[in-house]
């Protein structure tokens, strides 16, 4: 695949989400993939393999809200097997505050899924709903 299929790609993935499917992304995600979230929050940390990475990251996370957040792109930049996307989930917490978070990822991707990546957040916004 080209840069022009990857942020396709990964363009399709986010439009799935944003329209009620909260995994269409995670899917993209190998087996083997590595995933970094950086940071220093109860989610920050380096995941060998899509299911560690949602067992241990994206469960945890996302039991502290309402619903998965629903994202909106902001910027999607890509150049070869690597897509940077910029984004911002809106959400709410299951105690009713609002939970808006502000993201880039940047991934890497061989043969139509993502095989590294790497996730900046605001992570004490992320501390502070745990």
């Amino acid at each position: 695949m080209g840069t022009v299929e990857n942020k396709e790609l990964i363009a399709d993935a986010f439009a799935a989400w944003a329209n009620g499917d909260g995994m269409a992304f995670f899917n993209l995600l190998t087996d083997t993939a590595t995933w970094t979230v950086l940071g220093t929050c109860p989610i920050s940390g380096t995941y060998v393999g899509r299911q560690h990475l949602i067992e241990h990251a994206l469960k945890p996370q996302r039991a502290k809200l309402a619903g998965p957040p629903t994202p909106t792109v902001i910027n999607l930049i890509a150049e070869g097997d690597t897509v940077v996307i910029q984004w911002v989930g809106n959400g709410t917490t299951k105690t009713g505050q609002p939970y808006n978070n502000s993201y880039c990822y940047v991934v890497q991707i061989k043969n139509g899924r993502i095989v590294r990546g790497t996730a900046y957040l605001d992570t004490e916004l992320v501390r502070s709903i745990w």
